[in-house]
Parts: C-alpha cells; sequence; structure tokens
C-alpha cells in the first residue's frame, strides 16, 4: 500500500471537490498559507523539544522534523519571490485550534492528544497535497509531490510517539474521537479560504 493510500484510510474523509475548487482559484493565498503552515509546524515541534526534554525519541523524531517543516518553508518561499508573491500576514484557520481544543489537560495524554493532532495535521496535508498537485502548473505540481514523502514520515512519527507514550490499546480508542472533530472542520464551510480550510460558503 502506497503512502497516499495509507493516509487516506487515516483520515475519516476526503477533502471535499469545493475546496480543491476554492484552491485552484486562490493560489497566491494557498501559497502564503502552506509557508504559515509549515513555519508553525516548525514551531510546533520545537515548542515540544522544549517541554519535554525527558524522552530522547521524542526529542530526535521532532528536532529532525522541524528541520524538515522549516526547509519547506524556504522552499515555499522561494517560490512565491520567484512569482512576486508578497508574503503578507493571514488569519490562521480554525482547523488547528479546532483540533487542539480536545487535548486533555492531564499528563500523559495531554502529549498523547498533541501528537496524535500533530499526525491528523500531517495526515490532511499529505492528502491536499496530493488532490491538488495535478491540477497545478509544473513547477507547483513537483513540489508538493515531493513533499509527500516527508509529510507521510511525519504523521507517523507522532502517531508511534503517541504510541509508545500511552499503547495502542489507547491510541486506537483516541483516534475515532479527534477524527470525528477532524472531519466536521474539513467538511463545514468556512467564510475564508486557507490551506486547512472547509469549503467557502461562497
Amino acid at each position: 500500500m502506497t503512502e497516499i493510500q495509507h493516509i487516506q484510510d487515516f483520515l475519516p474523509c476526503a477533502t471535499p471537490d469545493k475546496w480543491l475548487e476554492n484552491a485552484l482559484g486562490n493560489q497566491t493565498l494557498m501559497l502564503v498559507d502552506h509557508a504559515n503552515c509549515e513555519k508553525k509546524a516548525a514551531s510546533t515541534a520545537l515548542n515540544l523539544i522544549y517541554k519535554y526534554t525527558d524522552d530522547f525519541g521524542l526529542l530526535n523524531k521532532m528536532s529532525r522534523l522541524a528541520r524538515e517543516e522549516m526547509r519547506h518553508f524556504e522552499q515555499v518561499i522561494a517560490i512565491m519571490q520567484r512569482r512576486n508573491i508578497a508574503y503578507q500576514h493571514v488569519s490562521a484557520s480554525r482547523y488547528a485550534a479546532g483540533l487542539r481544543s480536545l487535548a486533555r489537560s492531564e499528563e500523559p495524554y495531554k502529549l498523547a492528544d498533541i501528537l496524535i493532532i500533530g499526525a491528523f495535521i500531517e495526515a490532511r496535508s499529505c492528502e491536499r497535497f496530493a488532490r491538488v498537485a495535478p491540477e497545478l502548473d509544473d513547477e507547483l505540481s513537483k513540489f508538493y509531490w515531493s513533499l509527500l514523502k516527508s509529510e507521510a514520515r511525519h504523521y507517523r512519527d507522532y502517531l508511534d510517539l503517541a504510541e509508545n507514550l500511552i499503547g495502542r490499546q489507547a491510541l486506537n480508542s483516541r483516534i475515532p474521537i479527534i477524527a470525528e472533530r477532524e472531519q466536521e472542520l474539513i467538511q463545514s464551510p468556512d467564510n475564508e479560504f486557507r490551506f486547512h480550510s472547509g469549503p467557502l460558503t461562497v
């Protein structure tokens, strides 16, 4: 089974066709928000490194992930620069915050939830790269296809760390709860287009 098939099986739903239509009509905004997503993914990994210093497996995986996400950030802004796209501030989508609102407060379940949510974010990113890449120009298409392998590994790393922390049974019982929220956020309408938004209302 290919990496993208594993991810499609993990996610509770496919990206709506309407989101793809929105993405193709907002490619400049998609690139700006993609850069933001890569930067925030690196920041999340670094925050985990600072907060959870007693887990060498987590420290190593998050260090590598942060470097890769910042490399992707550099690649996105290089494409933006070549296309004369200004890196302007855009508000965050409700997606990540909507998922993180489910994180429990007590440890180790708080960390486990953060890791599971990280897996969903990486998996959804991977699924959307695969969904939009065939419809883009050659440069963007090749770039988005090139991200699939590392994003798929990030998804797997997050899940493996969560399983090591709380065990497979607890992990498997928690995933459907977060998946339900993820599906709601992906399928329900949004007022603004973002890389992780739902389909636009108009």
